[in-house]
């Protein structure tokens, strides 16, 4: 008898942020469990684990192995995620072991879930581990079909100017119009690599068959200027924006003015999210702005 209580918090969360489907999603959680490991021969390991859009459950196949199924709502963003990860084949991020593809279910490698990046105390360290990381998950071009940068880039132009309108503060207005326009000088040019575009400290998990992998991929085909903004933000600390930019943009080999301008472009997506969410700029997001033109 399979019996797995769906978390509350993630019964609440797909509620608020998706709308049917994650209404649709939570309410057939229960049979899609059993049926999956069922149909996999798994044995369920323990408690499940959750984030704001998937339920992950620890097993182990019937050969002993352990490993986690992940449950989330097939959609734009997770469609790409078992395609980038046969991409990688385990190199430097999690190995997808087998995959649904109806319903976007993923059996991957066991990690240790308690041993997140963002335990490692000293943050200089982190983010030379997240430089190395990425160096090796952007060396290849993403596959066709993939959701692409250029396209993204030019639906965030497109909305800027309407958007502007929104930001009372005129200093953050004059902000997100300067990544605007970086973004503007780099999109004709909107590269083509395989990019994570969300490896912060917390989707990177300690291993056994190597010490830091990387987990939770929203991939798109793009510049690697594109993924540096969230190693820039986690556990932020002001002063050490730049020299966390520019030790990525070293490790990577990165053309530091474009890299600057993709991740301004980062800074104007997460604007202008706030800006259709009804929210205020993000302080943080505003300062690594300002560090990155005042230099």
């Amino acid at each position: 008898m399979i019996d797995i209580r769906i978390p509350d918090a993630l019964i609440e969360s797909q509620h608020l942020y998706a709308g049917e489907p994650g209404r649709a999603f939570i309410a057939a959680l229960p049979g899609r469990v059993k049926e999956i490991v069922e149909r996999w021969d798994l044995t369920v390991d323990g408690d499940p684990m959750h984030g704001m859009a998937a339920l992950v459950l620890p097993v182990v196949r019937a050969d002993g192995t352990p490993a986690a199924v992940k449950f989330q709502l097939l959609d734009e963003e997770t469609e790409g995620e078992p395609v980038a990860l046969r991409v990688w084949g385990g190199d430097g991020a999690v190995r997808l072991l087998d995959h649904d593809g109806d319903t976007g279910t993923m059996l991957l490698e066991r990690l240790d879930s308690t041993r997140m990046l963002s335990t490692m105390a000293d943050t200089r360290k982190a983010v030379l581990v997240i430089a190395e990381l990425l160096a090796r998950l952007t060396a290849g071009a993403a596959p066709e079909g993939m959701r692409r940068l250029g396209d993204i880039a030019a639906e965030m132009v497109e909305q800027l100017p309407g958007a502007l309108g929104s930001i009372a503060d005129p200093a953050e207005r004059a902000l997100v119009e300067r990544c605007g326009g970086a973004v503007r000088e780099v999109m004709g040019e909107p590269g083509d690599r395989m990019l994570h575009w969300d490896l912060h400290f917390e989707n990177v998990l300690a291993g056994d068959r190597e010490p830091w992998l990387a987990i939770d991929p929203k991939p798109l085909a793009g510049d690697p200027g594109f993924d540096l903004w969230p190693a820039l933000d986690n556990r932020f600390e002001a002063d050490e924006v730049l020299w966390r930019f520019d030790a990525m943009t070293e490790v990577l080999g990165l053309d530091r003015d474009r890299a600057r301008a993709w991740t301004l472009g980062r800074v104007l997506q997460n604007a202008l999210w706030e800006i259709e969410d009804g929210r205020p700029m993000a302080a943080d997001d505003m300062e690594i702005a300002r560090r990155l033109l005042g230099r």
